[in-house]
């Protein structure tokens, strides 16, 4: 079907093109009762302002961007990324802006999609994910003059605004938690190495392990899904020095961590005591019930939203520090073998 346009607008409503357009833009020209006519006639017959129209006028795009370079079946699979979009549409919906969201394969594809959207006028700004120390998007996002928001550590920021949560102090939580039940022997199922939230927790969880006298297996780092983690949690069972409690920083590496205990004869939280990273409703349904260290995805994502549609709008904005994640112990914790 043909897209409706002004023309349509004006023809029902039995004036020129000019007096839609004042109406529409909510300029002067035309008198209030003509424009309540024009308005509910525009949102009868379904016309929306037309992205080009839009750029030349100056008014933006009404859309921020987000690119995740994972792959796109693992979207559904783990709860992080749904609570953040979910907070970020929360905000923008608020705000009648859009979400542009895609999946790349890595940063050259990512930096490609920042360049496509922002070169076509598609997007007012992107949220960055994910980041690496030196990571190539950070001098990308600037060089173009895009406003960006990251959600992760200022380490790694650089210049721009962050979202971020102290993970070196979660970490020391769950380690303290843990001596404080008895365990001696912490193994630790991370993320890529590569991010910079994972080298912040790997070293947390070294300097943790050194304050308190305990021993540690090195890290073994995953790609975060259930797959590697349920590798990752064979081996660390299978050495000689096998831990009494593994950390893991995912709650699905954490659920496939439970059940390769339970195939392996070991019972949790008798055997073997279990931590995840990101409370979910996954880490309460399971038995036992998962302890885990819980933080407010949903509000990290409004909040790299608003700053973002306020460097769109042309102010300045400071980054912002959420409240660490607070561990919730729960039936996968107990006192050591």
């Amino acid at each position: 079907m043909k897209r409706p346009t002004i023309a349509d607008i004006a023809r029902r409503a039995g004036v020129s093109k000019g007096a839609v357009s004042y109406a529409l833009n909510g300029r002067p020209g035309v008198s209030e009762e003509t424009r309540a006519r024009i308005q509910a006639i525009a949102q009868e017959i379904g016309w929306r302002p037309n992205l080009a129209a839009r750029l030349l006028s100056g008014a933006g795009a009404g859309a921020i961007g987000l690119v995740v370079c994972r792959p796109a079946r693992f979207l559904g699979v783990e709860p992080f990324f749904m609570e953040l979009i979910s907070g970020i549409e929360g905000e923008l919906a608020a705000r009648s802006y859009a979400l542009m969201l895609q999946v790349a394969a890595g940063h050259e594809d990512e930096i490609a999609v920042h360049r496509r959207w922002w070169g076509e006028g598609r997007v007012d700004g992107v949220i960055l994910l994910d980041l690496h120390a030196d990571d190539p998007r950070v001098p990308v996002v600037e060089t173009l003059g895009m406003p960006a928001v990251v959600i992760g550590h200022p380490s790694a920021a650089g210049p721009l605004p962050a979202v971020w949560s102290d993970e070196a102090a979660a970490m020391r939580g769950v380690i303290e938690h843990l001596a404080a039940l008895g365990h001696r022997r912490v193994g630790r199922v991370a993320g890529p190495a590569a991010l910079a939230h994972t080298a912040i927790r790997d070293a947390a969880f070294e300097e943790a392990l050194a304050a308190l006298g305990l021993e540690g297996a090195p890290a073994a780092h995953t790609d975060y899904t259930g797959e590697a983690g349920a590798r990752a949690t064979r081996r660390l069972l299978s050495s000689r020095a096998r831990p009494t409690a593994i950390v893991y920083d995912n709650d699905i590496m954490a659920l496939a961590g439970l059940s390769v205990a339970q195939e392996m004869g070991l019972e949790v939280p008798a055997g073997l005591s279990v931590v995840a990273w990101d409370d979910s409703p996954l880490c309460q349904v399971v038995r036992p019930p998962l302890t885990a260290l819980a933080r407010d995805i949903p509000a990290s994502g409004a909040r790299a939203a608003q700053l973002l549609l306020r460097m769109a709008a042309g102010e300045r904005v400071a980054g912002v520090e959420d409240a660490a994640a607070r561990l919730r112990p729960r039936g996968s914790t107990a006192p050591a073998p």
